[in-house]
């Protein structure tokens, strides 16, 4: 059971907020996050003067952060321009909101990698992800993917239907930036990258910012829009997988049992109760690994549970229903968190999921973590 146990259903998102997603080159990250706090004000009524707790991700700096927004913050919190460090940065702030250390926290996200572009891994990264000869991130999940099929039969038409279900939710959300549909058989006629990781199972780079706004349930009461709980937390390192390229032979399996045994077990809820998944997808075969780790499905059975377009809004598991890293916006797990607000909120339109209660969102990765949200 998580030590987190304590904050089950005390801490709520009353604010979210985001730009518009896309290439950017005469916008910097500073001038993206203010234009997602703002709307994040707006989106839950509070006035920026009671905002007393800001973090702060792939800015380069929170302090000119908190200038340019006029805040003067009690707590502060700047975390790396990794991914994965969404839900981390939301569990962190639970607990400053908990503790007293602010009563109304921002949590801003931007990034401009697309118009710099910025790339992850090849020789802008030596000694990272050079472990047996990898140049990339990619290479990593592709090798792993290699074991999946030679172990449990798992097919790349099979994966496919985790490109073409985000794909086609990417075209029912206005603010997507890919929009064109695609078929299993567009996936397997794709451009190769890394065998047999191909074109759309590798999330976009895409310049935008996204906000959160927490605070405690009490304060939540006053605010204009409904509150979503946070009601699970669970989480698990792996430093020996973290310092080999993210490569790890068990994909994440067993830290991904633990953390849904933690999440699962302080919400009060199981794999069975969650009725849309935001699951973290740097690249397709993540998302397989994530079904099996947390209990979606049993082990090896991954690539049969997604068949039949069970991924998409009306299928058993309607997940990543914005899209997602591969056709959304690749915000590192911020706007999955959104999107997981919004449908609980009933604010997404033609890719509602119709009666959402439970959101999970979770990111299986060396920095494994995962977050039950329910409707307040």
């Amino acid at each position: 059971m998580s030590d987190y146990t304590h904050l089950k259903d005390r801490i709520a998102v009353v604010g979210v907020g985001n730009t518009a997603y896309g290439n950017f080159p005469d916008r910097d990250d500073y001038g993206l996050g203010a234009e997602a706090f703002r709307n994040a004000l707006e989106d839950c009524g509070l006035e920026k003067s009671k905002v007393d707790g800001l973090l702060v991700c792939r800015i380069p700096y929170y302090a000119r952060m908190g200038e340019i927004l006029g805040l003067s913050p009690r707590w502060t919190l700047p975390l790396p321009p990794h991914g994965r460090m969404s839900a981390m940065g939301i569990i962190e702030a639970a607990a400053a909101l908990e503790a007293g250390l602010c009563d109304y926290a921002a949590l801003i996200y931007a990034n401009i990698g697309r118009s710099r572009r910025v790339n992850y891994g090849g020789e802008e990264s030596p000694g990272v992800w050079d472990p047996f000869g990898f140049t990339s991130p990619g290479a990593a999940h592709a090798l792993m993917f290699q074991q999946h099929r030679a172990k449990y039969g798992t097919t790349t038409r099979q994966l496919a239907e985790v490109s073409v279900a985000f794909r086609h939710h990417a075209c029912l959300n206005p603010d997507a930036v890919m929009k064109q549909p695609i078929t299993i058989d567009d996936h397997e006629a794709a451009r190769p990258i890394v065998e047999p990781l191909r074109l759309l199972d590798y999330c976009l780079i895409n310049d935008g910012a996204v906000c959160i706004i927490l605070t405690t349930k009490e304060r939540a009461r006053d605010l204009k829009k409904p509150p979503v709980m946070i009601s699970g937390i669970g989480g698990r390192e792996a430093y020996e997988t973290a310092s080999i390229a993210n490569y790890d032979p068990e994909c994440w399996y067993h830290q991904a049992r633990d953390v849904g045994r933690q999440v699962y077990g302080m919400a009060g809820v199981g794999p069975s109760d969650v009725d849309t998944l935001m699951c973290y997808d740097n690249f397709s075969p993540t998302v397989l690994f994530s079904l099996e780790g947390l209990g979606f499905c049993e082990r090896g059975e991954a690539g049969g549970f997604v068949e039949g377009g069970a991924l998409k809004v009306g299928g058993r598991l309607p997940t990543n229903t914005d899209g997602g890293h591969l056709s959304n916006s690749y915000m590192q797990g911020w706007a999955l968190n959104v999107e997981a607000v919004r449908q609980l909120r009933g604010e997404c339109g033609a890719r509602q999921v119709e009666g959402a209660e439970v959101a999970q969102f979770c990111a299986i990765t060396p920095c494994s973590r995962s977050i039950i949200y329910t409707r307040g």
